[in-house]
């Protein structure tokens, strides 16, 4: 039996301060690479290895109920990481021959100090190498129940419930399944402080300037062998500054980020920005700021004229925001460390963006262990503090004004369920008098099920994250 290779040791160290010390895996696996010095394939398949064993944890954990004597709560914690790192290797991971996944898997185990487990831990993976096709079946063949989509899909059986229930079967398997597929790269553009060529005080276009700068950025990438492609995916996925990668990175790359002039986004995130369409010369205020990635889009599609006031209540965050807006060179950005649910704000912006703290289910693809955190009680948190923050944001807003609501998650009670609250506040006079504007209108493609003014953006229909955003107006006259 060979020794474990650094490449599945390293793997096999993510998965357990994941499961066992609670620890981000994407945290956790950067702290080891650097610790262990790994680089190039090796890090590539540590990378691989471990994301997938953490992702795929549902699925793996059914296989080993359904292959061995004992219940998970009697496996010893190494033994279970070895077990899953394993069963990943077998049942996703094509390039890996199973006496090499059945036997470094074993060995991993008994240096963590489980060598009485070994024997299990062989007749475990052995049986499923034999048995792989009725496994195969039986595990990822099935999802027509929420019960069998969350060992199909390995998502958490209360999400499938949730989407079952909200969205119907049909689009919550789709969700599911594009939960494990890989997420989209993009970057915006305009990342430049410089007044854009059209940047009037009332001017919403995005003229030659940013055109230009794309396709200048397009060139250079191609020049160094990096595939980009343009957005071209209609409003609002279609951002003028948006593009996307196509393939690898690199140094180059790397190096564009670092001089401002490309700042890692979605699509779905930069539509966020789209709906709000700040002018120059505007007050603007972004709550829940950090990091700061739509604030420095606000302020570029400004021109860097009029004012960005970001609000951010953690200070790590609120000095990310600070250090965005320096990075990309814009004067025109306020940072403030405050919390948006209790600091009282003076009306008088002429938009709003809130961008609210979330559970994050459209961004489930972008983080391995992110499905593992979430829960329904940590929801009912999140949907008080979004309440509140709502109501904060529609007082800060001037006659006239434009409030953009949005979260990067696929769930009514802290999307279309929030809209509706407020709106019942306003009709009720707690609230300024708002109107929701008809979104789904414009691109009924995107169109929330539960409510068609608003957008409900999806990872498996438009491949990017799943945001959901709503555009209010507020109207005075309406009282």
């Amino acid at each position: 039996m060979s020794d474990p290779s650094p490449a599945r040791a390293l793997a096999f160290a993510v998965i357990r301060a994941t499961f066992e010390d609670g620890a981000h895996t994407e945290l956790a696996f950067r702290q080891a690479a650097e610790r262990e010095g790994l680089a190039g394939r090796q890090r590539a398949q540590a990378q691989r290895l471990a994301y997938g064993a953490v992702q795929r944890r549902g699925t793996s954990d059914a296989a080993i109920e359904r292959l061995c004597d004992r219940g998970l709560g009697l496996i010893d914690p190494p033994v279970l990481a070895g077990l899953r790192l394993g069963l990943y290797e077998l049942l996703f991971a094509d390039a890996t021959p199973d006496h090499a996944a059945v036997d470094q898997a074993v060995e991993l185990v008994k240096r963590a100090g489980a060598a009485h487990a070994a024997g299990l831990v062989n007749a475990v993976l052995r049986r499923a190498s034999r048995e792989r096709r009725s496994l195969g079946q039986a595990l990822l063949g099935q999802d027509s129940t929420p019960e069998t989509a969350a060992i199909a899909h390995s998502a958490p059986l209360w999400l499938a419930r949730m989407w079952w229930r909200e969205l119907g079967p049909e689009a919550a398997r789709s969700l599911l399944g594009a939960c494990n597929e890989p997420a989209e790269v993009a970057y915006t553009t305009a990342a430049s402080g410089s007044p854009r060529a059209d940047a009037g005080p009332h001017s919403g276009e995005r003229g030659a300037a940013d055109l230009s700068a794309r396709e200048l950025l397009l060139g250079e990438l191609a020049e160094a062998g990096i595939g980009a492609r343009a957005a071209r995916a209609g409003w609002p996925l279609g951002a003028a500054e948006t593009i996307v990668l196509e393939g690898r990175g690199g140094d180059r790359l790397s190096a564009l980020v670092e001089e401002g002039r490309l700042t890692p986004q979605s699509r779905g995130s930069a539509a966020v920005v789209e709906v709000l369409d700040p002018r120059g010369g505007e007050q603007v205020l972004d709550l829940c700021a950090g990091p700061g990635i739509k604030t420095g889009q606000i302020a570029a599609r400004m021109g860097d004229r009029g004012e960005v006031v970001s609000l951010e209540r953690d200070g790590a965050r609120a000095a990310q925001v600070a250090a965005q807006a320096v990075r990309l060179d814009l004067r025109s950005v306020t940072v403030i460390e405050a919390d948006a649910t209790e600091l009282e704000i003076a009306p008088g912006f002429d938009r709003v963006l809130l961008d609210a703290p979330c559970s994050d289910l459209g961004a489930l693809a972008s983080r391995p262990d992110a499905r593992w955190r979430k829960s329904p009680r940590a929801i009912e948190r999140l949907a008080e503090m979004q309440r509140l923050a709502l109501a904060g944001a529609a007082r800060a807003l001037r006659p006239g004004g434009v409030l953009v609501y949005s979260t990067c998650t696929i769930s009514r009670r802290e999307n279309e369920d929030q809209i509706s609250a407020l709106l019942g506040a306003s009709r009720a006079g707690e609230a300024p008098p708002l109107e929701v504007e008809d979104l789904g209108a414009r691109a009924p493609g995107l169109a929330s099920p539960l409510d068609r003014r608003c957008l409900q953006l999806c990872p498996d229909r438009d491949r990017t994250t799943g945001f959901f955003i709503c555009r209010l107006k507020r109207n005075d006259g309406a009282r």
